[in-house]
């Protein structure tokens, strides 16, 4: 049995699977409004997350510049995942490494293996 916070997580990996980013966003924000004045790196984090969804979204609707400006803020607080301590850390793991996957997919097309992966990532930080 899953936790109500382990269930919208999954919805979030579904949604930013299945390009339905608008989706992805309200999962997380679910989990995310009712802390937002918390400086928690957990909350924080989740706003992270948000901004992936965003700037995906903003990608899909043509809006390049502003997606990548977007992306900088999840970029921001990705870093946070680092100095998180809770019983979702696995599962947060997971989800960075399937917002960046998704990430090269969307801006490097041409991406072939896991060394392509591998250098697009890192070149964005």
């Amino acid at each position: 049995m899953y936790s109500k916070h382990e269930k919208l997580l999954k919805e979030f990996r579904l949604c930013i699977d299945e390009k339905r980013y608008y989706d992805a966003h309200e999962a997380v924000e679910e989990l995310w409004f009712p802390r937002r004045f918390e400086k928690d790196p957990e909350v924080l984090f989740l706003k992270g997350c948000i901004n992936a969804s965003v700037s995906f979204e903003l990608h899909k609707r043509g809006r390049k510049a502003r997606a990548k400006k977007v992306w900088a803020t999840y970029l921001k607080y990705r870093q946070l995942l680092f100095k998180l301590n809770t019983a979702h850390l696995n599962t947060y793991y997971q989800l960075t490494r399937a917002i960046e996957y998704h990430y090269v997919a969307v801006n490097y097309p041409t991406a072939k293996d896991d060394w392509d992966f591998i250098y697009l990532v890192i070149k964005t930080y």
